[in-house]
């Protein structure tokens, strides 16, 4: 198993989250967006993968909005891409 392949195969298991609602943004952005994104944005989603579930419900689900910049600027595009694939 490659580097890449070892990284992705862990995060796999940190976007499994409590909340069905999460998994289903999280995990098909992972298989998908996650190779598109900068090194500094998959800084980024790993900062967001260790953040408690009702807070990333309330910026999901509820649109309510990080005050970081760059988290606010990925869990956006998190939000688009879930919105693209669902058409």
């Amino acid at each position: 198993m490659t580097i890449k392949a070892q990284e992705k195969a862990k995060l796999y298991w940190a976007c499994r989250r409590g909340m069905l609602e999460l998994d289903l943004l999280l995990l098909p952005f992972l298989e998908n967006g996650y190779d598109n994104l900068s090194d500094e944005e998959r800084s980024t989603f790993i900062q967001l993968l260790a953040i408690e579930d009702p807070t990333l419900y309330q910026w999901f689900i509820a649109h309510l909005e990080p005050e970081d910049l760059a988290m606010r600027a990925l869990v956006e595009k998190i939000i688009a891409y879930a919105r693209r694939s669902a058409i």
